[in-house]
């Protein structure tokens, strides 16, 4: 199983499907660009906070343009 971020459609998730219809055990989970990079700018920006005190440091949330509540 591969976990990532996102994709490049004509590699890896062509070779996820080809794999499976060939009967090998392969799996693929695609989180989206956003929601695979939120956790982890958050905590860099609680990380940068003691090395930059000249400036505010503040995570800034990104919505997901595609699941965004209407």
């Amino acid at each position: 199983m591969l976990v990532i971020g996102e994709a490049r459609e004509w590699e890896t998730v062509e070779y996820v499907a080809d794999a499976v219809t060939a009967g090998r055990q392969k799996a693929l989970i695609i989180l989206g660009h956003i929601p695979s990079e939120q956790d982890g700018m958050a905590e860099f920006a609680q990380w940068l906070r003691p090395f930059v005190k000249e400036v505010p440091v503040t995570f800034v949330s990104a919505v997901d343009p595609f699941w965004a509540p209407r």
